[in-house]
């Protein structure tokens, strides 16, 4: 005879939490697989495609709104009660039962619109502002980065973890330039140059949920950048941490870096000496 031990009330609590979030975690890939076909049957027409500015430099095509009126309509048929933010379409509903999904139809769309392969879906839900599961697909490679919070984080289904690289000499880094007209360059320009004086190399890919994924990944050991909103950040710090790195806010420690924007990760050594090098300079 094989007698069991009784659950303890964490474990409980794990194991009802993880239940309940499954289902989330599904409907995120679904929708995101969804949002990615449709945008790759218009990757090689994105030069003819319908395309307005929401300020300088700032784009929105015909593509980013229907990708993410399909992301829309899956979350909203599964949770009709859940709240909504994103990008193209701001706020939608009240979270009756806390949860709040967060969503970027495509990040990166000047790539797109080019035709630079470099650009994804994000997909985040929090509950109660505790982020649960994350999506980041990149429909150009078919790469879908996932993660649900205490179960950690894969890449097409196999665990993934971040780099171990250090010390900061040797590491790779990403980060993303100011392009806004709200932005102020001079902000940002010394970090730049800081960073790059004193890592192995330093990229700016234009999607900063993708670049999230990659440090999650370890193709990158660290990332930074500010001015971003809760769509470019929620999704990829869920998958840094859960994945065994940090994200945090650049200036601020007490501030959640997915509502502030200003945005420092990577492996937890390298997070240490990036924020040592570079919050003096803010």
């Amino acid at each position: 005879m094989v007698f069991y031990a009784p659950l303890t009330h964490r474990a409980r609590s794990f194991s009802l939490l993880a239940s309940i979030m499954s289902p989330l975690l599904t409907t995120a890939t679904g929708a995101a697989r969804a949002a990615g076909d449709y945008i790759m049957r218009h990757y090689q027409q994105a030069d003819q495609l319908k395309v307005t500015a929401k300020q300088a430099r700032d784009y929105v095509s015909e593509v980013d709104r229907n990708a993410e009126a399909i992301i829309i309509d899956r979350i909203s048929r599964a949770y009709p009660d859940h709240a909504i933010l994103a990008e193209e379409s701001g706020e939608h509903g009240e979270a009756t039962d806390n949860i709040q999904w967060i969503i970027d139809p495509l990040d990166g769309t000047t790539n797109f619109l080019h035709r630079f392969p470099q650009f994804a879906v994000s997909i985040a839900a929090r509950d109660r502002g505790e982020l649960e599961i994350a999506v980041v697909y990149d429909p150009f490679k078919q790469e879908l980065f996932s993660a649900k919070r205490g179960s950690g984080s894969q890449l097409d289904g196999r665990r993934i973890r971040v780099s171990r690289s250090g010390p900061l000499e040797h590491s790779l880094v990403g980060t993303g330039f100011p392009f806004r007209e709200d932005q102020n360059i001079e902000d940002y320009l010394p970090l730049l140059q800081k960073t790059m004086q004193s890592t192995a190399g330093v990229r700016r890919a234009g999607a900063a949920a993708l670049d999230l994924a990659y440090v999650a990944a370890g193709r990158l050991d660290g990332f930074f950048e500010l001015g971003l909103k809760p769509w470019d950040v929620a999704a990829g710090a869920l998958l840094i941490r859960e994945a065994g790195g940090v994200v945090t806010d650049i200036k601020d420690d007490r501030s959640d870096p997915v509502d502030s924007g200003r945005v420092l990760a990577g492996n937890p050594r390298i997070h240490e000496e990036l924020g040592r090098l570079l919050k003096p300079l803010l």
